[in-house]
């Protein structure tokens, strides 16, 4: 069945930079929707950004120019590059796969995505 793996979360001081990756199995990353979203204490899971089959990306107002998405089709791995981490930064980030290929105007809902991964931790400190 199709698996998501993320990695590289860690605890970090504000101002520096993180790389979370996504590994997939049995589901091409290239070819459909992906997403990352985060997940706060006490907080629902929120869209930070998206890239869909064509390369278009999409990004939460909140780490636009900070935050960007990116895929290794070779090697089937779904990143997320986190610049200037502030704490509200801090949560569980998961990865997530739409079988659509594109992800338009309704990439931040989590009920269109088919597959989960089980989330990996970032914690900013100030």
């Amino acid at each position: 069945q199709v698996q998501l793996a993320e990695s590289g979360g860690d605890s970090v001081q504000a101002g520096t930079s993180l790389t979370l990756s996504c590994e997939a199995s049995r589901f091409s990353v290239g070819d459909y929707c992906m997403g990352w979203f985060r997940q706060a204490p006490g907080k629902d899971r929120e869209g930070i950004a998206s890239s869909d089959r064509a390369g278009r990306t999409s990004y939460a107002d909140s780490v636009k120019g900070r935050f960007s998405i990116s895929k290794d089709n070779a090697k089937n791995i779904l990143y997320l590059q986190m610049n200037s981490l502030k704490p509200e930064d801090t949560g569980v980030y998961y990865c997530a796969a739409d079988e659509t290929y594109w992800c338009g105007g309704g990439w931040s809902a989590t009920g269109r995505y088919d597959y989960w991964g089980q989330g990996t931790q970032v914690t900013v400190s100030s």
